[in-house]
């Protein structure tokens, strides 16, 4: 119990801090629209079914749309593919109508891509439209020459916006500055979208380059709006060439190679133009000090506990070492399957055998000629992983047993398929059920309680007892899956990451997983560590206990903010009777 208590505190000290870093959703103030009303939000979903393939397939990956009453345009980042686009503003319609429930007007910002959506036509002569500003600046100062900083990053983004506005139709440009030896480059970015006439492309990239103000001394920084986005940093962050090189100044060094990690990032207190919230640095302090302390409690009390039942001679045996090397990559060639054989176990794909779909492919009952049944997630064509990465992947996660986590069984690689076969689990996801008014009268407390505790030894094992330290990266209740006796195992590793011995977290430049279960040092800087994995345990055991779905846009807030402000109701009655009776 003192486990889940610390679990559900941890989630609940986090809770409200839901606005800084990607995804970056940022709702209007404005007018919203009423619960019962199901035409506003229909009208979003019937946008939501073609704006992204539009913006995709579009020569400057952008598009609008309005259906009844509703506006809305979304961009992508000059330097992004076409799936990646697609695949960006789909996630984006899919989190944006629960992170701003009811809200009229909202904007969702990813790395790759941005969503607007409102009740007013935002036309491309709209002033108002070129003056909104939402900036973040790196908290850390670049360099012991300041003065000379500044004026380089300042030349380095008004070049590059003048390109952007008056070389390339798409209105998009890239930049890069040799520095020195402490900072070899610095790299920048700026875009509008592509409906606007060169001027007012240049006006607007002019006020966000004004709003983000002078000096910049900061490694690096972004201010974003709904018509242009600009942005710089002291280390590479975009995949296409650089359209713009500028020089330093006579007797620049040559470049030497870049820092590996980013530095947090910390929002200006500045309040966007639109939005009432501010962001102070006392608050992110506490948001970060108060949960990793919470966590550091979790993950020892887990310690002790898992001390405490094992053996004597197996707390002598050594912790397994990890090279990291593919030297077991042919057990996953013999767990190749034949195409024929899975194209026949799920009738070719037929869509009346899909189980379900998510963000990296659909997934297919079958059954195989000798009456197993098996789980077939087709990976989506635009995934970027490659072969070799697969198969190294693969040849780790296969070493994972444990009665609490989805077994493997077997891979296939052929006619440009990477398909993924799991055991079949009978009674699906542990969301369609808790989050099913009728369903969710399977799951007394004891099948609550026994889930839960089946959910965490099998994050015990990933995290402490296996041979890989496994950090999962996207823990839900829609990747708890449950067998014929409602025991929970954990599924879909496609985000999973492994650890070596010693290592205690990762950062990530490209933030992956579902919006409602990730902690904030994950969002904001891209940490992720088994604490990350805590936090969305402790979301879950939220989710388990009130059958809540954390992000739900039936409610008036998210399930976190309403537990959150019940606890300090409780609290505040407590302190207010204890000061009474004193």
């Amino acid at each position: 119990m003192a486990v889940l208590f610390v679990a559900m505190i941890m989630a609940l000290l986090l809770a409200p801090q839901r606005a800084a870093g990607y995804p970056w959703p940022v709702c209007g103030s404005g007018s919203s629209f009423a619960a019962n009303d199901t035409t506003y939000l229909a009208s979003i979903n019937t946008i939501a079914a073609t704006l992204p393939r539009n913006a995709s397939t579009s020569p400057g990956l952008y598009a609008t749309a309005q259906a009844g009453q509703v506006w809305a345009h979304a961009l992508c980042r000059g330097d992004t593919n076409a799936t990646s686009c697609s695949e960006c503003l789909a996630q984006g319609f899919e989190d944006l109508p629960s992170a701003c429930s009811y809200s009229k007007e909202a904007t969702m910002y990813y790395e790759a891509c941005f969503l607007h959506y409102s009740n007013r036509s935002l036309s491309a002569s709209d002033d108002t439209a070129l003056s909104s500003a939402f900036p973040f600046v790196y908290s850390t100062n670049a360099t012991a020459e300041p003065a000379r900083f500044d004026h380089v990053v300042s030349a380095l983004l008004n070049a590059t916006a003048e390109y952007a506005a008056s070389v390339t139709p798409r209105l998009y440009a890239s930049g890069a500055v040799t520095f020195d030896q402490e900072i070899p480059e610095v790299y920048s970015w700026a875009q509008c979208t592509p409906d606007l006439t060169p001027a007012r492309c240049r006006d607007c990239l002019a006020n966000m380059i004004q709003a983000l103000g002078t000096p910049l001394y900061s490694v690096g920084a972004r201010i974003l709006g709904i018509r242009c986005s600009l942005r710089y940093e002291n280390r590479p962050f975009l995949d296409g060439p650089v359209t713009v090189r500028i020089s330093a100044g006579p007797g620049a060094p040559a470049p030497a190679p870049a820092p590996a990690t980013a530095p947090a990032l910390v929002p200006n207190v500045v309040t966007p133009v639109g939005e009432g919230t501010k962001y102070s640095v006392p608050g992110m302090v506490l948001i970060i000090v108060l949960p990793t302390l919470a966590a550091a409690n979790l993950i020892a009390g887990l310690f002790i506990w898992r001390r405490r039942r094992r053996s004597p001679a197996q707390a002598k045996q050594p912790y397994p070492s990890y090279s990291g090397e593919t030297e077991d990559t042919g057990s996953v060639d013999s767990m190749m399957m034949d195409i024929s054989t899975l194209r026949a176990a799920t009738g070719d794909f037929a869509e009346s055998n899909k189980l379900g779909e998510g963000g990296f492919g659909a997934v297919y009952k079958g059954t195989l000629p000798d009456g197993d049944e098996i789980a077939v997630k087709r990976l989506s064509r635009g995934s970027t992983q490659g072969v070799d990465e697969l198969k190294n992947e693969l040849a780790l996660v296969a070493k994972l047993k444990h009665k609490n986590l989805v077994r493997l069984v077997g891979i296939c690689l052929e006619q440009r398929e990477q398909l993924l076969i799991y055991e079949f689990v009978p009674n699906r996801s542990l969301d369609q059920i808790l989050f099913d008014i009728e369903k969710r009268e399977q799951l007394d407390w004891g099948k609550r309680q026994r889930i839960i505790r089946g959910i965490a030894r099998g994050l015990q094992y990933l995290h402490e007892d296996s041979q890989l330290k496994v950090v999962h990266r996207d823990l839900k209740a829609s990747n708890i899956l449950l067998d014929a006796d409602m025991n929970p195992k954990i599924s879909d590793f496609g985000l999973a990451r492994l650890f070596e011995r010693g290592q205690t977290q990762g950062v990530t430049n490209r933030v992956v997983g579902t919006y409602g279960y990730m902690a904030p040092e994950y969002v904001m800087r891209g940490s992720y560590s088994v604490k990350s994995d805590v936090f969305s345990f402790g979301v879950m055991v939220l989710e388990i206990v009130t059958g809540m779905k954390n992000s739900d846009t039936t409610q008036s807030e998210d399930l976190l903010t309403t537990v959150c402000s019940i606890t300090k109701l409780y609290l505040n009655t407590y302190h207010n009777a204890a000061w009474l009776m004193a």
